[in-house]
């Protein structure tokens, strides 16, 4: 990744940080409006953010037993558990994690993914304009590339050569695909809405694998 871990957590509290400011302007109705992740309105996905950002690897162990392996239950209840009684409250409860360097296991690459995804999860639908750093978007497109975590991005880019227009990331063989590495790292997540920023002959390719899958 040509980064530590002391650099990712770095990466993290600003790419945090950069979000916690863009909903700090947000209005009642933007707080239930849609995202990109599945069901979860804008303060859903803010709650599992700092649940993210709160659980250690036996936290996050004794979670996932209580809801028997079942990754939807568990988040259910952890986001539940960490959701405010106003959106409000709950922006609080996500500042009061920005600096955090809490996580479950040491694949600190893909909980900076999290923040980066579901920041975009938020930003889209709702209009706003910023986008994560190229430094924090390559560590996060170069993890997605080499393995499935907590969705199938290795899955969706196998066989394809991915290649960034805006900054160093390139990976793989086979039909190109090319566009932003934020384009990039959005689709190899599944969020479909991002392929029309990419371009070549790869894009079919990539396209065919999210309409075959909501992970």
């Amino acid at each position: 990744m040509g980064r530590g871990d002391d650099g990712l957590w770095a990466l993290m509290r600003a790419e945090r940080s950069a979000l916690a400011e863009d909903l700090s302007t947000l209005s009642a109705d933007q707080w239930r409006h849609d995202t990109l992740c599945g069901q979860w309105d804008v303060e859903q996905v803010v709650a599992h953010l700092t649940a993210a950002a709160s659980l250690n690897q036996w936290q996050w162990l004794r979670s996932m037993c209580g809801a028997r392996f079942r990754p939807d239950v568990h988040n259910q209840r952890r986001l539940a558990e960490y959701r405010g009684d106003t959106p409000a409250a709950t922006l609080d409860r996500f500042r009061a994690v920005i600096g955090s360097t809490t996580a479950p296991s040491g694949h600190t690459a893909a909980y900076l993914g999290e923040v980066v995804v579901h920041g975009q999860d938020v930003r889209w639908p709702l209009g706003l304009p910023r986008k994560p750093s190229i430094e924090a978007l390559t560590p996060v497109a170069d993890f997605f590339a080499r393995r499935d975590f907590a969705v199938a991005s290795h899955t969706r880019a196998a066989g394809l050569h991915l290649r960034a227009d805006d900054g160093p990331f390139a990976t793989g063989s086979g039909p190109l695909v090319t566009g932003s590495t934020l384009a990039l790292v959005m689709s190899m997540a599944g969020r479909a809405p991002y392929l029309d920023q990419l371009h070549g002959p790869g894009v079919p390719i990539l396209q065919a694998r999210l309409d075959g899958s909501t992970a």
